[in-house]
């Protein structure tokens, strides 16, 4: 990755650009020189990462004045919001990309004061994300998440949790395994997760999958290979400006694959709140 960043860094600078470079080493690195960034009167950013990257930067960004467009140029253990917008990898593309100047405006979600580009979630197996060290993340990839998950099953055992949501489309209490609330429609690798997902309509796509047996919950997971699981009885599937979620049970937040609190919470969409070169 390293040789295709300084590739784009040259044809940047050899095609007049002013370019400065930040080597994030630890959390909330990325958001802080965000903020700097925005201050500082820069034209655009450059995330090189993954969904926990792009989610500082968005994060830096929507707590600036300044709303600085930003590149996406995917490089983490997960890329969905990338995959999802269809953002070149080839970096003779991705610098036309930035060439081209073509902006769009996009939702952000929020839940409470953290902010996410891509999904926050809760219930079973969600907390894989920021539990997979990142030594394993660098090794083994999206391979490493598959194995935590594993080691995780036999802990939670299919547990649910008793959940109540309420919002203007829907309000109701279900013993739940596991909600997400996206922007896009790709999450955790699977492209149809949430099928009918845009990060530019101003709303969030609500998916909840209600307490099953091991087989209901089988027939979910082969269902959404193919965006069809969202018909199952067992699963709920709206979409919602904003959602109040509150449970019994002292449950974390997973969002954009990193910690991100704990219920009760408030998701709500933050239109057109970040701004990113697409083709």
């Amino acid at each position: 990755m390293q040789r295709r960043l300084d590739y784009l860094i040259n044809l940047l600078v050899n095609n007049g650009y002013i370019v400065q470079k930040f080597d994030t080493q630890k959390k909330d690195d990325a958001m802080l020189e965000t903020i700097n960034s925005c201050k500082e009167g820069w034209d655009f950013i450059i995330a090189c990462g993954g969904d926990g990257t792009v989610n500082e930067i968005a994060k830096g960004i929507a707590k600036s004045d300044r709303k600085i467009p930003v590149a996406i140029l995917a490089a983490g253990t997960v890329n969905d919001f990338a995959n999802h917008v269809g953002l070149p990898k080839n970096i003779n593309r991705f610098f036309q990309m930035i060439k081209d100047q073509n902006i769009k405006d996009v939702d952000l979600g929020k839940v409470n004061d953290q902010y996410f580009v891509n999904v926050a979630a809760s219930g079973f197996l969600t907390s894989v994300g920021y539990q997979v060290q990142p030594e394993a993340k660098a090794i083994f990839g999206r391979m490493a998440y598959y194995i935590e998950g594993a080691m995780e099953i036999p802990r939670q055992s299919f547990q649910s949790m008793r959940v109540s949501f309420d919002s203007e489309e829907y309000s109701a209490e279900e013993d739940v395994h596991l909600f997400l609330i996206s922007n896009s429609a790709s999450v955790g690798g699977f492209k149809r997760l949430a099928p009918d997902a845009s990060i530019s309509d101003g709303y969030l796509d609500v998916i909840i999958i209600k307490r099953s047996d091991v087989q209901d919950l089988a027939q979910i997971f082969i269902n959404i290979f193919r965006g069809e699981h969202i018909r199952h009885p067992n699963v709920s599937y709206f979409k919602s400006k904003r959602i109040v979620v509150e449970s019994e049970k002292d449950a974390s937040i997973d969002v954009d694959g990193e910690y991100g609190g704990r219920l009760p919470a408030v998701f709500e969409v933050v239109p057109n709140g970040f701004k990113i070169f697409v083709p």
